[in-house]
């Protein structure tokens, strides 16, 4: 874009300095019809650089408010995600088991405590003297449900799957799995989804995109099926939830 803009601007520069050159040496007779197609090129090349310009403000503009839809639909994932490992040990790898899951299930609220029991293995190799051990237990207190927590009764997780701006019917792409036996998982939508109506060049330049105030990468993505991470690529002004 910005090689564009520097030609543009040469380009008017250039015939500016025409004009000033046919002023001075082409006969009177022909420069009020060169002159006019001269500014006439000056406007039309001036009107393309200030779009071009324009443009790229739009999309700028555009982009932060789609993702914001997005990456809040993507925290939702993933807190729902975290609720989920806390009960089933690891993480859903389709949406009908996230789903399925703030419908029925409901996490504990445990408490750990450590308390005094007679180790009778070595009270007997001790012939009898009392040797005691500490255990840690843990009492559930009470439970808590995923739809009243995370959604506060609101049915928004239903559509969880739903990217719910740019291309219509977009759906998130869900992974889970495991990394040295540690659970993962991912959550992601490729730009161009979220994008998809918008100018090619400019969906091109941000899928490139690396400054750590926007959104990294190619995709706007939570989780990582790559490290161990609950973490998304965006900056930290994009999200109205963390």
């Amino acid at each position: 874009m910005l090689d564009v803009i520097i030609a543009i601007v040469v380009i008017i520069l250039l015939t500016i300095g025409i004009v000033w050159l046919i002023d001075r040496f082409v006969p009177k007779k022909f420069k009020p019809v060169i002159n006019l197609l001269l500014w006439g090129l000056i406007i039309y090349l001036g009107y393309i650089t200030f779009m071009s310009v324009y443009k790229e403000i739009q999309f700028n503009q555009l982009k932060v408010k789609r993702y914001q839809v997005v990456i809040d639909r993507l925290i939702d994932i993933r807190d729902t995600q975290l609720a989920y490992k806390e009960v089933k040990g690891e993480y859903a790898d389709t949406f009908d088991k996230l789903i399925n899951f703030i419908d029925e299930d409901s996490v504990p609220i445990t408490q750990r405590r450590d308390t005094l029991v007679l180790d009778e293995e070595r009270t007997r190799a001790f012939g009898g003297v009392e040797t005691m051990k500490t255990i840690t237990l843990i009492d559930t207190l009470d439970h808590w449900f995923v739809k009243d927590s995370i959604f506060k009764g609101n049915s928004r997780y239903k559509s969880m799957a739903d990217v719910g701006v740019g291309e219509p019917g977009a759906k998130f792409v869900l992974k889970a799995g495991k990394i040295e036996e540690i659970p993962v998982f991912e959550a992601s939508v490729d730009k161009a989804v979220v994008l998809y109506d918008q100018e090619p060049y400019l969906i091109e330049k941000e899928k490139q995109a690396i400054s750590i105030a926007g959104v990294k990468g190619p995709s706007v993505k939570i989780g990582s099926m790559e490290e161990v991470s609950t973490s998304g690529n965006w900056g930290k002004d994009l999200s109205t939830k963390e």
